[in-house]
């Protein structure tokens, strides 16, 4: 005989596929659904823990349970896409918000990321604002021996097409990392994160294809909107 918090469970995926409680609405609470399904709370909480490690439901402490989008936006992990193709090819009817454009002061660690002595670098913050939520923040620092300090439309739309067509430069190859943190004071000050104890981060070191590494990177995604996804080859060695 199946468990009854398993057909709990089933029972609240057909609801949630079947939009009775959209996205990003919140599910009753644990005692509203208990009366609901005459069981306990325990019982309750082990088909709502089912649901979360499932993708469905982001439980925010002391708030409840909210319904993930089930049509999260995939984010190539292994290519270097721009945000601004990755808006065209979605239809993601995005928005960018440039918080901070300025030079790197003095004794800052991004030049060793950069791997540069003497020469300037210059950063640029931008928020990325995506069906009016605030759901990436995206630093990037770049070598201005490569990519002389860009004005604030440029950085606006499109940093890569402007480096590629305008300067006539090859972007190649780059070395990635991805990692999960608790926000920090500025992700929590310029995305819409109430609720999220997590943040998904992409460092990036980005070259030419003269393998001159131009451009230090930290993308800074909300985590219930993108999926990474990759793809993979086995190589016998």
């Amino acid at each position: 005989m199946k468990k009854k918090y398993l057909t709990i469970y089933e029972d609240l995926v057909e609801k949630i596929q079947a939009n009775v409680w959209p996205a990003s609405s919140m599910l009753p609470s644990e005692n509203e659904l208990a009366d609901e399904y005459k069981s306990s709370r325990e019982t309750i909480r082990k088909a709502l823990d089912l649901l979360s490690n499932n993708g469905y439901i982001q439980k925010i402490r002391g708030k409840g349970s909210v319904v993930i989008d089930l049509n999260k936006f995939s984010f190539p992990v292994s290519g270097i896409v721009s945000f601004k193709e990755l808006d065209r090819s979605l239809n993601l009817s995005s928005k960018t918000i440039v918080e901070e454009l300025d030079y790197v002061h003095e004794g800052e660690e991004i030049a060793d990321l950069l791997q540069i002595g003497e020469e300037k670098v210059w950063q640029v913050s931008r928020v990325r604002e995506i069906a009016e939520e605030r759901i990436i923040l995206d630093k990037d620092y770049f070598s201005e021996r490569y990519v002389p300090k860009l004005p604030r439309e440029v950085c606006e739309d499109s940093i890569y097409r402007y480096i590629e067509q305008e300067l006539g430069l090859t972007i190649s190859f780059a070395q990635k990392e991805i990692i999960v943190e608790e926000p920090s004071p500025e992700d929590k000050k310029l995305l819409d994160l109430e609720g999220f104890s997590n943040i998904v981060v992409i460092k990036s070191q980005v070259y030419l294809e003269d393998t001159s590494l131009f451009q230090y990177s930290e993308s800074r995604h909300r985590p219930d909107k993108f999926r990474f996804v990759d793809f993979a080859r086995r190589v016998k060695i």
